[in-house]
This record gives structure tokens, sequence and C-alpha cells, in this order.
């Protein structure tokens, strides 16, 4: 009831009176006073006036599983919650639920990680109440080769629904990081759990530097946030809620030919090597190349200086930009 509470009083242009609530939910006065004052204490500003009922004054930037039911607004994708306030690591526990039997579409948040991973096992810094940090199950039914396409898919969505609520021209870096301005604002880390029958599930997290207005110094010059880049504190559910939207779309145009056909225009479109020369990191080899963007299997299209066209999978391999990390 107080996830429903909380999405009336977003949506309304006023005062919703208790009486209304009352009706609705077919509760005492006394039970909608007592999820009011729940909200209340998560944060929330409501003004109760006499004979008028309850406005919502403020929605700060709150995280918790009711403000993340009442923003997202999608079909499968993250309708079903899991939050926590701090926990080791959102993929973690995405797949303790997984073996559990946790539905496709589920989404993990925290307020917090204490052991948070990226790329190669690297430590992932996990600061409370400013970033996001979210892993979504998925049961796909294909082949276990084509799971880790869907990590360009989470990228997509999550440059999309930065531009959608920033206006800020993010970008993609390939395969999986999200940048503004030549700086890293999200990683991205997919893992699955497979058996001879297939997949069994495929877990994606999302770190997006959100809030943050300092970083570490050994990171500082690639790494940034939204609020660094635009001066403005972002709402971080709103911001989950539109991930969670453009990824559903997206990963419907995916499974009609299990491959990026589909979506590879506009990811080329927002990816920053795309024409650019870059330098390929291979395990005991770099070299400079031009690249064209991604083919239908999500790998990096390039020429080398020798005229050589070659497909590079993500792995092991890395593209940096020929001056730096873009």
């Amino acid at each position: 009831m107080k996830t429903e509470i909380l999405k009336l009083l977003k949506e309304s242009n006023g005062y919703i009176s208790g009486q209304q609530l009352c009706d609705r939910f077919h509760v005492s006065r006394t039970a909608v006073w007592k999820a009011i004052e729940q909200l209340k204490k998560e944060g929330y500003e409501i003004e109760a006036v006499r004979n008028k009922g309850y406005r919502l004054v403020e929605s700060p930037d709150i995280m918790t599983k009711a403000e993340l039911e009442s923003v997202i607004n999608t079909r499968w994708a993250g309708k079903e919650i899991l939050y926590y306030d701090e926990t080791d690591s959102t993929n973690i526990q995405a797949k303790y639920e997984g073996e559990k039997g946790a539905e496709h579409g589920t989404l993990v948040v925290a307020d917090r990680q204490t052991a948070g991973r990226g790329r190669r096992g690297r430590m992932w810094d996990s600061p409370r109440g400013i970033c996001i940090y979210m892993t979504l199950l998925l049961r796909p039914e294909f082949s276990p080769v084509k799971a880790p396409m869907l990590t360009l898919v989470m990228a997509l969505s999550v440059a999309e629904a930065v531009r959608e609520n920033t206006g800020m021209d993010a970008c993609i870096k390939w395969p999986n990081d999200i940048v503004l301005n030549k700086k890293k604002i999200c990683g991205i880390l997919t893992e699955m759990s497979t058996d001879i029958e297939g997949i069994n599930y495929v877990v994606t997290g999302a770190g997006i530097n959100v809030n943050q207005d300092t970083f570490p110094e050994n990171i500082r010059e690639t790494a940034t946030s939204l609020l660094i880049e635009g001066g403005e504190r972002i709402r971080r559910s709103g911001l989950i809620a539109s991930v969670m939207a453009r990824y559903e779309e997206n990963y419907q145009i995916f499974m009609k030919t299990e491959d990026l056909s589909g979506l590879r225009e506009k990811y080329n479109g927002m990816l920053v090597n795309c024409g650019k020369e870059v330098r390929v990191l291979e395990p005991g080899n770099e070299y400079c190349a031009h690249a064209f963007g991604i083919n239908d299997k999500g790998e990096l299209v390039v020429e080398t200086l020798e005229g050589e066209r070659k497909q590079i999978y993500a792995g092991e391999v890395s593209v940096r930009g020929i001056y730096g990390y873009v």
C-alpha cells in the first residue's frame, strides 16, 4: 500500500484526501496515516492539510524499494525488485537469487556495495547514497555464446537513459563503458550460469556514477559523474526507471534476431570509437587501427595500418584512444 500511495501522490497535481486513500485501499484512516508517516521518515516531504488531504511537496534523491516500484513502469524489466541498503555486490546477490529461481527481469539494487567488481575482477568503489548499483537477471533461451552481446544491449540502454534524463551527450566506449567528455561514468559486467542444456540465467550489472563529486586521485583523470559534468544532482530512481524502459525495448529488438543487427545502427551512432584511430591492446600485442564500429555479433571491426580488416572480440582485449582512455 505504501508504494501505491507514493505513486498516487507523485501523479497528483494537488491534494489527495485521506478518505480517497481509505476508499481506494479499503483500509482505515489510521493505516493511511501510518503509511504517510513511513514515507516522511524515508525523506519525502508530504504536506497534510485539514479538509484537503495530502500533497507531495518534494521527492528528493531517495533509494528504497517503494521509490523504485513507484517509478518503474515496464512489463517485465524491473517489475520484481530486490533492494538492499548495503550488500556485497548486486551481481553476487542476483546470482544467488538466480539459483533460487528468481524470475526473468528481476532487478537487484543496492545503495552501497562492499565488494563491487568491474571487468577482469577489478574492484569498483561503491560509496553510499550517491551512485547506482544494479543488476538485471535474465533467463534467455538461446545459446550461451550469444550472452555476451547482452552487455552491449545494457550499454546502449544506459547511454540512452542518461541522455533522456540529463540532456548530456553520453557515449559508449567499446564494448560497454559509458563516457561523458572522454571520462567514464558507468561500467557494466555480465556473468552467466550454464549447464549442458544451455543457459540457466544471465546477470548484467551496471554501476553508474551519478551524484559523486570527487574521485580518488588514481582514477580522477579517467572517471567522472553526472553531477560533475552537468552541475545538477540527479534522482537515481528516475534514471534506473529509464534504463529499465530502454532495456526492455532494446531487448525485444535483440531477441527478434538474437544478435545486434537491429541495434547496431543506434549503438554505432553513440560509439565514441567509431570512425576513430584506436590502440588495440591484446595480451602480448599492441597495435594501432581505424575503428569502423561493431558488427552484428558486437565485435569491433578495425583496419590495421597494414590494411588488414579484423573483428575484435572483447574478452581479454582492450581498446583505447591514440592519446588516452578514449
